[in-house]
């Protein structure tokens, strides 16, 4: 899937000064991921990652709200990673994006262009005056005498509270993305697709949890949940009655009070079940919409993924092979990676990954 907000103006910037590299940030509802990796000869190696929480508030119903919170994160990735890159490949939520799928008559790129914005009056619920709207096609239809398009928005507060953040951390917006084409870039970047198989995407972050469906390399169906990692350590904290500091260290180590408890998955177990019973409902819209038969395998990411018995559960309740993403599969590491750390937090990184290899001009 090609980069979108192709049409966002950033000038006076320059956006294509290669001697200064790209790095991907992805700032989410607790923390921001970054990346940076370049091209080689084999494909991308990856030079630098780090992740830094954010407090509670920074950012809310898909703004940046606490602007000088997000601004020092930033600088303190940057800084403390040691990165020369200057421009910046992030991305906006899924769930504030506006994205609907249109057929038109097969014409060129400027013709396209001139009736897209007549077309996205008709489908798309909100003022294109406060929109940033952009497009894409997918593929051509009927012997190709017809082409499906995508269309994308979001409106222009939400994607300007990101690059305001990142221009005032002293860096350049390249790229705005959307998370579900990141993930699906990062699953193209390291899996051979099989034709005719259709794939389930699932990333589980803080708070929510996204969905991303491909067949034959095309999104065909997205959606997201309210719900994510927090939601099993406040189980946790409650069931057990411990602070939600040493709840959440239980759900990363399964250490409680200093000792391994082997009854993490246990308890975990109500809560998995909760989520794959919301995953399972959701996913059913796309089988309800589907012509071909349903998902094949399911990848699934995110800082919870690995939470204890998920993935059983997950595989338990759809029927299909369900297994954890390899982020950085294809990629060549550098010598300064600490190998442990990027083992611990590879699945965190999955949309930063899917981010970090979009340039300018992608298509």
């Amino acid at each position: 899937m090609a980069a979108f907000w192709k049409n966002i103006n950033f000038a006076p910037l320059n956006l294509f000064r290669r001697e200064e590299g790209f790095v991907a940030l992805d700032i989410g509802s607790s923390s921001i991921k970054m990346v940076e990796a370049v091209g080689d000869k084999s494909g991308y190696r990856l030079v630098s990652l780090g992740i830094l929480p954010l407090s509670s508030g920074a950012v809310q119903n898909n703004v940046v709200v606490e602007m000088d919170v997000v601004v020092d994160t930033i600088r303190s990735l940057v800084r403390a990673n040691g990165v020369r890159a200057t421009s910046v490949v992030s991305a906006v939520p899924g769930r504030a994006v506006i994205i609907k799928k249109i057929q038109l008559p097969a014409q060129g790129e400027e013709e396209l262009e001139a009736n897209v914005e007549f077309e996205a009056s008709n489908v798309i619920p909100e003022s294109l005056e406060n929109v940033n709207l952009d497009y894409q096609i997918l593929n051509y239809a009927e012997d190709g005498s017809r082409m499906d398009v995508l269309l994308v928005a979001v409106k222009k507060e939400i994607i300007n509270s990101y690059t305001q953040v990142i221009q005032e951390a002293g860096l350049t917006p390249a790229i705005m993305d959307v998370d579900y084409f990141a993930m699906e870039n990062m699953y193209e970047m390291n899996y051979e697709p099989k034709p005719d198989e259709a794939v389930g995407l699932i990333h589980i972050g803080a708070r929510y949890t996204i969905i991303n469906v491909l067949k034959n390399g095309v999104s065909t169906f997205t959606g997201d949940l309210p719900v994510g990692g927090e939601a099993f350590t406040e189980s946790l904290a409650q069931e057990l009655r411990v602070p939600y500091d040493e709840a959440e260290t239980f759900k990363t180590t399964g250490v409680l009070d200093g000792k391994k408890n082997a009854h993490l998955e246990t308890l975990l177990k109500p809560k998995c079940d909760s989520l794959a019973n919301e995953i399972t409902q959701t996913l059913s819209l796309y089988g309800a919409m589907a012509v071909e038969e349903g998902i094949h395998n399911i990848y699934v990411s995110g800082g919870s993924a690995k939470v204890p018995g998920l993935c059983a559960v997950l595989e338990k309740r759809l029927g299909v092979p369900v297994q954890l993403s390899e982020p950085f599969r294809s990629f060549s590491v550098a010598k300064n990676i600490d190998m442990d750390y990027l083992t611990e937090s590879a699945l965190a990184l999955a949309v930063g990954v899917g981010l970090s290899v979009r340039r300018p001009g992608d298509k």
